[in-house]
């Protein structure tokens, strides 16, 4: 027994037992639509019905009496009848079943769609931000030329630099000879 009365308990035959999605009779209904569309069943309807006329005629024609649908064949133009009125309800709902599918499927391609373009959107701003940014890197020629102008720009100092110390070069030697020329005359003593 049950600890809880109002908690239902498992039924014990599996006869009983109600399908979980609830769904059966529908696809039951797209079975049925798709072998009733199938060349399978026309071949069988088409040897049934040959059957029924030619056993109906050839029985007719031996004894009236065990002919079970004569010649207007009532009885199988009922059976067919019959099946008609069974079947469009059942193609029509694997129809709709077939439409709420189909609508499911676009909505979700829909929103697989819209993902795509806003991923698409994002890199197309994600590129050309880093297009914008390249364009204020330096570029490797850009880095050459600069330090090319550098380099000759060092170069005309080393040698404003090299010329000026010759030039002073030059003044201290001459300085240096005044000077010594200056000690190796006598001084006079004007007393």
């Amino acid at each position: 027994m049950a600890d809880r009365l109002d908690t239902p308990t498992e039924r014990k035959f599996k006869f009983f037992r109600r399908r979980s999605s609830g769904d059966g009779f529908g696809q039951f209904a797209e079975a049925t639509a798709r072998f009733m569309g199938s060349p399978k069943f026309i071949l069988y309807m088409t040897i049934f019905v040959v059957t029924w006329i030619a056993a109906n005629v050839v029985l007719y024609e031996v004894s009236e009496k065990y002919a079970w649908d004569p010649y207007p064949f009532i009885l199988l133009n009922l059976a067919f009848s019959t099946q008609a009125s069974y079947s469009a309800p059942l193609i029509l709902l694997a129809q709709n079943r077939q439409d709420d599918r189909d609508r499911v499927q676009a909505e979700q391609d829909r929103q697989r769609a819209e993902r795509n373009l806003a991923d698409t959107e994002y890199l197309t701003r994600e590129i050309a931000a880093l297009r914008i940014a390249l364009q204020d890197v330096a570029t490797r020629d850009f880095v050459r030329s600069e330090l090319r102008d550098m380099l000759n720009d060092l170069r005309e100092e080393l040698e404003e630099r090299d010329e000026r110390f010759s030039q002073l070069s030059a003044q201290a030697n001459t300085d240096q000879e005044e000077d010594s020329a200056d000690l190796s005359t006598p001084l006079h003593a004007d007393s």
